[in-house]
């Protein structure tokens, strides 16, 4: 008996919180509300439904504002993210690829940090690619390789982001995602940890509950957090101003490394 495709993944929208956490020299911490995307980019053309996808929208999402910068018509991000995969010899990730990010809100954005969740065609975890956006307009990506949810990942830390921070020690990520249920989508929880030579120096992490989007939940989106991009950038200009007070050491940003990706 032959068996009807599945059908293709729904985009989701998730609703939680960003945490940071500095614990030297001196301790600083934040946390704010945040709302975010889960694209499942592989099928997005085919289910976009509410979320407006390369074109003009209160809430959107547009490839060029990942990857190298293609749009559309050249493949967009998900052609960059296969070739990227390919050049890193990772040929098996030709399932589902799910795209964590912030959209545009009324037209601006600035995404610190987005996942990309790579599967092989039978659904398991093959890689997770972190693209890294610093306020320089520089961007890098660090590949994880046959990653496993739950459990810890580390890279060496080449990318300037803070000025208040070396580009040295290395990077912890731990990924986390809870089933569907009757009442949302599932959660997912990213947590990044930042090691100098010394010991753990950032704690941070991105956490959320995953919804369908749907003209309800973009309404609450941009209700609930009208201007969240904008407010991005105020917010890291606005750390950075009260580090600068509280006299942490302040780093000249380096060049950026020769190669785009660090494994």
């Amino acid at each position: 008996m032959s068996h009807a495709p599945a059908p293709p993944a729904a985009p989701l929208i998730g609703f939680g919180q960003v945490r940071h956490t500095r614990l030297r020299p001196t301790w600083h911490a934040f946390a704010y509300p945040t709302f975010f995307l889960m694209l499942p980019m592989r099928s997005l053309t085919k289910v976009r439904g509410a979320l407006a996808v390369n074109r003009a929208g209160a809430i959107s999402f547009h490839d060029v504002d990942h990857g190298d910068g293609r749009g559309a018509a050249q493949g967009g991000a998900l052609a960059w993210l296969d070739e990227l995969l390919r050049t890193e010899g990772i040929t098996d990730a030709t399932g589902e690829a799910w795209l964590h990010c912030y959209p545009r809100v009324l037209g601006y954005t600035f995404k610190p940090v987005s996942f990309w969740y790579c599967h092989r065609a039978d659904g398991r975890l093959r890689a997770i690619v972190v693209e890294v956006n610093n306020t320089f307009g520089e961007r890098h990506c660090y590949l994880l390789d046959a990653p496993q949810y739950g459990v810890e990942q580390q890279a060496r830390k080449v990318f300037h982001v803070s000025p208040f921070c070396e580009v040295s020690g290395s990077y912890r990520f731990r990924f986390m995602r809870t089933e569907a249920s009757a009442q949302d989508a599932g959660r997912t929880v990213v947590r990044i940890d930042h090691d100098d030579d010394t010991g753990p120096l950032i704690q941070t992490s991105v956490s959320g509950t995953l919804h369908a989007i749907t003209a309800q939940t973009l309404r609450r989106a941009l209700w609930g957090y009208p201007a969240m991009t904008l407010a991005i950038i105020v917010r890291i200009h606005w750390h950075a101003l009260r580090l600068w007070l509280k006299r942490v050491r302040f780093h000249r940003k380096p060049e950026a490394p020769a190669a785009a990706v660090t494994r």
